[in-house]
């Protein structure tokens, strides 16, 4: 594309493992490909989602990777071919590079610190302030996240958009005949995540014949690493580690419940896609889960294992609220679309290309 990049993605997330950031950033990316075909996807080596990349005809550059290819060599780059308003949707951006919008999904590494490594919360307590100060424009996944963003960096409410997660179309029910009965739970195995309430919680369960499934990453940076100890000391309790889509498919539709017992969620996409395959749901009852569920799901305190255990033996024991949970289910997902949020993220693209932004322009209403 030479000098004539308008618009350029930060498309660090291709090399990334799947989590609800990198998520947004490859739902999002695929969709606004199909609006505007003309925007420059940009990666640095080591990709691991080789056919998204092919699908975007992203352009790998660089020698560097991770941060360091983000802070360096994305914005030389972006300076040699005209300086390109550059589209971070992934929690983080390059600091030195004025012509951004910028996606911060949360504040969970300054509201809970224990869940992080020192370098991670060190980084990004340095990194983020100077990001979103020098940002044309904000988005975020919530209407907490966006409180939450004004509360901690004292910015100003209107210049922060707040853009949804939504649940990928192929997360659609498809039941096996299984004499397996589970409960089913989907995060990374960080502490804010709660997988330690709900383990005491499960182990409370009277039914023993029920099995409990957790699903997630292991990253040694985030990870609560006393889990995986309390796991292998229930013999119901099955670990499964990182799973493909199509297997997580399979798994949200055959549960008998879905759990997300989580502290803090800037958005918390496992619920929607555990309602998108007709599987009932409890989540906590605190953050953005409440925004984000409405009247859909049943709540539960995080902060208190016998209420996490009494829910879902309650959900377990009454097949008509489970069928009931499944319909409004079902209803709650359709108010979200990953088309929908991409047009508006583009039109903050436009609007911030048009116009010359100060810090109080009214970017919400878009």
């Amino acid at each position: 594309m030479g000098n004539n990049v308008r618009i350029a993605v930060n498309s660090r997330f291709l090399t990334q493992q799947v989590t609800g950031v990198q998520r947004y950033g490859i739902e999002l990316a695929r969709e606004l490909k199909r609006i505007d075909s003309s925007i420059e996807f940009i990666c640095p080596e080591k990709v691991v989602h080789h056919e998204l990349k092919r699908e975007l005809n992203a352009k790998v550059l660089g020698r560097f990777s991770g941060h360091l290819w983000e802070q360096i060599d994305l914005p030389l780059y972006l300076k040699s071919v005209g300086s390109p308003l550059l589209v971070n949707l992934a929690n983080s951006a390059p600091m030195l590079y004025g012509n951004n919008v910028v996606s911060v999904h949360d504040v969970a590494f300054e509201r809970f610190p224990e869940s992080f490594s020192v370098k991670f919360r060190f980084y990004y307590r340095f990194m983020i302030p100077r990001v979103l100060k020098s940002s044309k424009a904000v988005v975020t996944v919530s209407e907490f996240s966006r409180n939450e963003l004004v509360e901690r960096y004292g910015l100003n409410h209107e210049k922060i958009s707040v853009v949804y997660n939504a649940v990928n179309e192929q997360f659609r029910q498809k039941t096996t005949i299984s004499d397996e009965l589970y409960v089913l739970a989907v995060s990374s195995l960080n502490y804010q995540k709660n997988f330690h309430s709900l383990i005491k919680a499960f182990n409370l369960l009277e039914d023993k014949n029920v099995k409990l499934y957790l699903v997630g990453g292991f990253n040694k940076s985030f990870a609560d690493v006393t889990l995986i100890d309390d796991i292998k000391k229930n013999k119901n309790i099955v670990f499964k580690g990182r799973v493909d889509d199509d297997e997580l498919i399979m798994l949200y539709s055959n549960a008998l419940c879905f759990v997300f017992p989580s502290f803090y969620e800037g958005f918390g996409i496992p619920p929607l896609e555990a309602q998108s395959c007709g599987c009932p749901v409890i989540v906590s009852n605190v953050a953005s889960i409440p925004e984000i569920c409405g009247e859909s799901v049943v709540y539960c305190d995080p902060y208190n294992v016998d209420d996490i255990a009494d829910k879902i033996s309650g959900v377990l024991r009454d097949q008509k609220l489970r069928n009931d949970m499944v319909k409004m289910g079902y209803e709650n997902v359709s108010r979200f679309s990953w088309k929908r949020s991409a047009e508006k993220i583009y039109s903050i693209i436009r609007a911030v290309q048009s116009y010359s932004f100060r810090e109080n322009v009214i970017l919400n209403n878009i």
